[in-house]
């Protein structure tokens, strides 16, 4: 079958994985943060992955740019939410750390697809 063009992007998968580890530790946060940090965890995560394929999908490199600009506010967004978690007791130090290498991965990736775009 064939893949569609953000299905091939290492930053697409690498902010999907990073989604996935979101959900997995969110299932253990305080039920009374169900719908606040959960949600903002979760939200801004799929925000992430979601602004790349989109961004993919655009014709023109404007707009390629400006939803892989999206991506990296919501990866900014998120690693402030895994801060606050970590402030709050929610997720280790080392969840914590995980969380900002992969981070600073992404970022760096997302930072140079937009570059990508809007130097063509």
């Amino acid at each position: 079958m064939k893949k569609f063009n953000f299905e091939k992007l290492d930053v697409w998968n690498k902010s999907r994985q990073f989604t996935t580890k979101i959900y997995n530790i969110t299932n253990s946060f305080p039920e009374e943060e169900r719908f606040s940090l959960i949600s903002q965890l979760r939200r801004s995560a799929i925000s992430i992955c979601s602004n790349i394929a989109e961004g993919s999908s655009r014709r023109s490199l404007k707009d390629q740019a400006h939803f892989y600009n999206m991506a990296y506010s919501s990866l900014m967004e998120n690693f402030n939410q895994i801060l606050i978690s970590y402030d709050l007791g929610y997720i280790t130090e080392e969840d914590c750390e995980y969380f900002r290498k992969e981070t600073n991965i992404i970022s760096f990736m997302t930072s140079n697809l937009r570059k990508s775009a809007e130097s063509r």
